[in-house]
């Protein structure tokens, strides 16, 4: 995808944090707890599921969603703005219906795209798959099942950066760091998230973080589009896009 052609006013830039879908190993039902130790098995260095269990917020299929935020571009007359709001809550459909429907109804034009930071690689296939869990439609943009690759409206940052290597991931902190941006990484990292949410119950603490993800997500693909930077005056954090 050339960058050149996309206009970074269309496009909606979003961060996802997941958690392990329940707090504890011990109360999945034991079916559950074999297809974790199945997984856990070839996936983890300490095969004790008890310990593993703690990376589940990584697969779609035990974790599930605690918030989507989102990140838009627009311009007034003081200038280019964004603006951020995040979608979140303990009960993962009402997330999904609240984001689906700002999809549904705003972004279902094909000038219109979704941007994420390996994007290609955990969120956008994490939340089609949440969808399809709780019984949701997957929002037109999201859902890439048959779509040629020009017909797909999804733009991440790290393929871009990846400039066609396929061994070259980098974190957004790090590219952040060399474009002289301000790290997103407050108080957590994506590793503490799980214990955040279910045993200190702080979810706001999340939704911030989720937010810096999403200002310093923006802040990238405009030094990769070569674009002004958006100042901190400019940047407000609401409830309603």
């Amino acid at each position: 995808m050339n960058l050149k052609h996309v206009d970074s006013e269309k496009i909606l830039f979003l961060d996802i944090e997941t958690v392990r879908g329940l707090e504890s190993f011990d109360e999945l039902d034991e079916r559950g707890k074999g297809l974790w130790e199945k997984k856990a098995e070839h996936s983890f260095s300490d095969t004790d599921p008890s310990v593993s269990w703690e990376n589940a917020g990584l697969y779609a299929e035990f974790g599930k969603i605690v918030c989507i935020s989102v990140g838009l571009l627009h311009t007034d007359q003081s200038g280019r703005k964004l603006r951020i709001k995040a979608f979140y809550g303990h009960d993962e459909k009402e997330v999904l219906q609240g984001f689906g429907d700002l999809l549904n109804s705003y972004y279902n034009r094909k000038d219109q795209f979704l941007c994420a930071h390996n994007g290609k690689g955990f969120d956008f296939p994490f939340l089609c798959k949440r969808f399809l869990i709780n019984g949701l439609e997957i929002p037109e943009i999201l859902d890439v099942t048959g779509k040629k690759p020009w017909e797909v409206s999804l733009i991440d940052t790290m393929e871009i950066w990846k400039f066609g290597n396929w061994k070259g991931a980098v974190s957004l902190d790090s590219l952040a760091w060399i474009f002289g941006i301000p790290s997103p990484k407050g108080d957590i990292d994506g590793g503490q998230v799980g214990d955040v949410f279910w045993k200190d119950q702080d979810l706001a603490r999340i939704v911030t973080y989720c937010n810096k993800d999403v200002e310093a997500l923006v802040q990238v693909f405009l030094k990769l589009k070569r674009e002004e930077l958006i100042s901190s005056d400019k940047i407000t954090i609401q409830d309603v896009l």
